[in-house]
């Protein structure tokens, strides 16, 4: 009871007592009971919530530190030198084994001084606490008990709530510091306070000695001795910062201390004996190391173990950093005072190590989805509200910044080596479709499959199927990174059309039967043509790069077209040389021949895609009419004794076949249906002077028809002199001037005939001369 009234005296006074006589046991005796008060108190134990403090412990429940904020007594220094004595006193009565080794140690110089100097410094420290009056007293114990009554997770919620105050009363210095050793001991046992306290006495010291210009070997061996002592309490600070995110539980009443003295050293900065580097930035330092470690502790299988081990690890990455950041808002930032600004030094170093770690994963990264996947991580899902833009992360994400910190190239670099990816795989694939097109077709002389009843090669959809999906991909990450892989694409397709048509001629150059090298052509046309269209959709994208694109399928169909063409000219042209000869007129086996190919073609044509097939049929038409017609101009033979009747008949039924053939094949060259008729009525007439009245149809359907072209077919006809040929080529001349004008000049087929024997033998005479024949003169 003694000793109790005379703390209450101590406290009454304002907690100025005396270090020496009775006080200071007194105090040390209140200590012990303010320890054991809290141990059984409802705070100490969750479970027991319903308990309510004795009146013994919550009158000499001991005040809360100066240097920390309320509520968070067991960071205070003296509750730790509280603590070791009641543990000394428990000690000694519970186990006398260990009472003696106590009693064995204080024969130890150097832990003799160390128990003193806590002995001295106790009087010291009380003295620094501020403690209330007795109403402040009362008040904390109802706070207590009520408290107590609080659900644990209301009481946790009430806890994350309370911040450590900017403002703090540094405790007095001991008069005389612990030695070196003591320090050291006190800074390896986590006594940060005490050793702090200390340190900036010895600091105090060689200030005084450097004021009073001691002795310049112990001014220097004092100075080695705080730098040594200065960078063991850096270490272990920054250790307690770096580890404190992974076990915050078990750190957060160690950051009280480590933010205290972070503040008084920055304070103090520029008074000598301290460490030159700033603490403040050495703590950010810190806290990066410790996200640098939470990083590298996320599990990262090798590429060769898993296909998507890129994938993987981005998302345990993300999540990782969620929730690293959730436990600095929830538990970590409120050990620091509000100047720390915890959360956002936390922020700023995930998106510094973060962004190394990327470019570090970035260059490990080669295949087309581990690309992918890191430029939308990057882009994307880092900011988005499954990391940094996470609701549970709010409001204190509101002024901070979501993105990486990146090299200023590394986006470019991804993006292009993405691209630079994109088509190397699409050159594969391409690779993979002449490959297949040789296995399955080329090599055994396969037909091609139909479909729609056009021949079809499907690899152009498997074309088309892979390019979309490319773009579709980059789609998911930016406009700009879509417009590079279509440029690409583009690009590689660009040179396919004539690598694929090098390894066509190089497998099928000697393909039989011709038939089939045929359907192949048609094939090719189609399959091509179809890409083409599938990639005209990106127009607006790359218009530059499409156009290259189209020049080189459109070169590739015309070829393809041409061969066929050429190799229809090639079959039917002998047929065609035997026209309008003796055997003609007699025979129709030529005439037969030419009709089985046409037809033939006009299968083949119906399979190939418009408007290609109309392009091919077109151009064949006017080639078997120009050859057909033409024959007449080459003077093989001349129909005598009304042969010609025979002729012109045949003549008018064969170009009517060879018509009705190429409007099935819908032929958009109409006005050539009409020759056969035109010719035919010239032909046919019995009286030679009828041959001038038929001629105007014949020069209004075709301008062209000019007088050498006349002169061969009446030599055909068998008038290759006399006046009424003379007569005929005058009314020529005359319907000429009329007709020749209004007459379609697109429309040009016996241009194109040459007449190889002049069979106007008076051509070259003068009109003068020719006025001598007629019979008026």
């Amino acid at each position: 009871m003694d000793q109790t009234s005379e703390d209450d005296v101590s406290l009454k006074s304002g907690g100025k007592t005396q270090a020496s006589g009775g006080a200071l046991p007194g105090m040390l005796q209140t200590l012990r009971r303010s320890m054991r008060a809290a141990e059984k108190s409802p705070l100490a134990s969750e479970g027991k919530g319903s308990k309510v403090m004795t009146d013994e412990a919550s009158d000499s429940r001991p005040p809360p530190s100066p240097s920390l904020s309320v509520g968070s007594p067991l960071a205070s220094p003296l509750k730790n030198i509280g603590g070791l004595f009641s543990r000394k006193e428990e000690d000694e009565n519970e186990d006398p084994q260990k009472g003696k080794s106590l009693t064995r140690s204080k024969t130890d110089p150097n832990m003799a001084g160390f128990r003193d100097s806590f002995l001295k410094r106790g009087a010291s420290i009380r003295r620094s606490l501020k403690f209330g009056n007795k109403k402040d007293k009362a008040f904390r114990q109802e706070s207590l008990v009520s408290v107590s009554e609080v659900p644990l997770e209301e009481r946790k919620e009430q806890k994350e709530e309370e911040e450590i105050e900017e403002a703090y009363t540094l405790p007095e210095l001991p008069h005389t510091p612990l030695s070196v050793m003591q320090i050291n001991k006190l800074i390896e046992m986590e006594l940060l306070e005490e050793a702090h306290l200390n340190l900036l006495a010895l600091r105090q010291e060689f200030q005084r000695e450097r004021c009073d210009e001691a002795s310049p070997m112990e001014l220097s061996k004092k100075e080695k001795d705080l730098n040594l002592l200065y960078g063991e309490l850096r270490n272990k600070l920054n250790a307690i910062v770096r580890n404190s995110n992974s076990c915050p539980s078990i750190n957060k009443a160690m950051l009280v201390p480590v933010a205290r003295i972070i503040q008084e050293e920055e304070r103090r900065a520029a008074e000598p004996g301290g460490l030159a580097s700033s603490w403040m930035e050495a703590w950010r330092e810190a806290v990066g190391e410790g996200v640098k470690l939470k990083v590298a502790s996320v599990h990262l299988e090798r590429q060769e173990q898993s296909v998507s081990w890129l994938a993987v690890h981005l998302g345990l990455l993300g999540k990782a950093i969620l929730e690293d950041l959730q436990g600095v808002k929830r538990e970590l930032r409120w050990s620091y005072p509000p100047s720390f600004q915890v959360f956002s030094a936390y922020v700023r170093s995930y998106h510094r190590v973060a962004g190394r770690h990327v470019e570090t994963l970035g260059r490990q990264t080669t295949e087309l989805k581990d690309l992918h996947a890191l430029l939308d991580w990057i882009i994307h899902r880092y900011k988005s509200e499954r990391i940094m833009g996470s609701l549970s992360l709010q409001p204190e994400m509101m002024g901070e910044s979501a993105q990486l910190m990146l090299e200023d190239e590394l986006l470019t670099q991804l993006r292009d080596r993405f691209c630079c990816r994109v088509k190397e795989d699409l050159r594969s694939s391409l690779d993979r479709v002449i490959a297949l097109e040789h296995e399955d077709v080329w090599r055994d002389s396969r037909s091609p499959e139909e479909e729609d009843d056009l021949f079809n090669a499907p690899f152009h959809m498997d074309i088309w199927t892979t390019v979309k999906g490319s773009v579709k991909n980059s789609r998911l990450i930016n406009a700009q990174l879509e417009q590079s892989v279509t440029s690409c694409c583009l690009q590689e397709l660009s040179e396919f059309p004539k690598r694929f048509e090098a390894e066509f001629q190089r497998h099928c150059s000697t393909l039989r039967p011709k038939p089939l090298w045929t359907e192949y052509q048609i094939t090719y046309i189609n399959s091509f043509s179809a890409l083409q269209q599938h990639m005209d959709s990106y127009r607006d994208a790359c218009p530059d790069q499409l156009d290259g694109f189209r020049r080189e399928v459109l070169g590739l169909i015309g070829r393809l077209t041409q061969v066929l063409e050429d190799q229809f000219k090639d079959d039917v042209k002998p047929f065609l040389r035997r026209m309008m000869t003796r055997k003609w007129l007699t025979n129709d086996e030529d005439f037969g021949h030419l009709h089985r190919r046409t037809e033939l073609l006009s299968q083949h044509c119906a399979r190939m895609r418009p408007p290609h097939n109309q392009h091919l049929v077109g151009r064949l038409h006017y080639h078997v009419v120009r050859e057909y017609v033409g024959q007449l101009m080459k003077n093989n033979y001349s129909c005598k004794n009304r042969k010609h009747e025979k002729a012109a008949m045949k003549m008018r039924l064969q170009c009517r076949e060879l018509s009705n053939l190429f409007e099935n094949m819908k032929s958009s060259l109409e006005w050539l249906y009409e020759v056969g008729d035109d010719l035919s009525e010239v032909l046919v007439q019995k009286n030679q002077t009828d041959i001038k009245n038929h001629l105007q149809p014949l020069l209004e359907h075709y301008p062209d028809f000019s007088r050498k072209h006349l002169a061969a077919v009446l030599a055909f006809r068998g008038l290759l002199r006399g006046r009424e040929r003379q007569l005929i080529l005058q009314r020529h001349a005359e319907l000429k001037k009329k007709v020749g004008v209004a007459g379609d000049r697109s429309q040009v087929l016996f241009s194109d005939m040459q007449v190889t024997v002049n069979t106007d033998c008076l051509s070259n005479l003068p009109t003068s001369c020719l006025r001598m024949l007629l019979p008026d003169h």
